[in-house]
């Protein structure tokens, strides 16, 4: 049920916790049957089935939930977005769900004068890029999406003159602030748009309570428990460190919904 959270049997759902049961039925009553370009893409469950069965669910976990996806699609419609810069494609989950929302605004796929497609996806990896790109195809969405592949530390400078309505940051967690940075200062977002951060309250990140940061090499974490088995080296410090700086940063406003593994989401202050 990590994902699938709209379907499951009466067998699936016996022994969930009460979150579990909310999530379900969160999801399930986020889907409206009647829109002509659905919120929940018909053949994102087979990416996901796919990537579980190609990569395992350890890494099939990277991709976001059908619940996520939705809620992204929804803000898409809720700004008005007509382009996104997503930092950190895997098998382009979160992508279809993109460019299904730009499709409901009403988005046209291709290039537009200046050559740049609707939403543009950076990705460190051939192999998931190619992965992406046949997903992107067996969802009718190709036209609308593409992808950079490269260090998105350098590749992100290199938009420099495009405009992007929503920003999606799910990549290497310990670039955060720098993609951040690159996005305010080459002025990639317009001034009414949108940055999401993905996974900013991981279980590994909340045993800095009370912390300030940045984080003393010599300080002591709370000693809590958390789900995840491996910790990348430096990754909870530095996304404490990355929410504390958006925290206290006058160029922003940020809210950190306490859903899944921590969104935040982050608008510029036109003041």
């Amino acid at each position: 049920m990590a994902f699938e959270d709209t379907v499951a049997s009466e067998e699936d759902l016996k022994d969930v916790s009460a979150d579990k049961l909310r999530s379900f039925y969160a999801t399930a009553a986020s889907v409206n049957p009647n829109l002509s370009t659905p919120s929940l893409p018909p053949t994102v469950s087979k990416v996901y089935s796919d990537t579980v069965s190609e990569e395992g669910e350890n890494s099939a976990v990277m991709a976001i939930s059908q619940y996520q996806g939705i809620l992204h699609g929804f803000l898409v419609g809720l700004i008005g977005a007509r382009r996104i810069l997503e930092v950190g494609t895997f098998t382009g989950t979160s992508t279809i769900f993109f460019a299904n929302a730009l499709k409901r605004n009403g988005v046209a796929g291709g290039p537009d004068n200046n050559g740049n497609k609707p939403v543009v996806s950076l990705d460190i990896s051939e192999k998931y890029a190619k992965i992406a790109r046949k997903n992107f195809s067996d969802a009718g969405v190709e036209e609308y999406i593409e992808i950079i592949v490269g260090d998105a530390r350098k590749n992100i400078a290199t938009l420099e003159g495009q405009v992007f309505d929503l920003v999606f940051l799910d990549a290497d967690k310990t670039s955060y602030k720098h993609y951040y940075d690159t996005i305010i200062q080459k002025k990639l977002i317009s001034k009414r748009g949108l940055i999401i951060a993905d996974n900013t309250a991981f279980d590994c990140v909340t045993r800095y309570l009370g912390i300030p940061a940045p984080v003393a090499g010599d300080s002591k974490p709370l000693d809590v428990s958390y789900d995840i088995g491996y910790i990348p080296p430096g990754f909870d410090k530095a996304i404490h460190e990355f929410n504390e700086y958006v925290r206290n940063d006058p160029r922003t406003e940020v809210v950190l919904l306490p859903l899944f593994t921590g969104i935040s989401l982050i608008r510029l202050l036109n003041e």
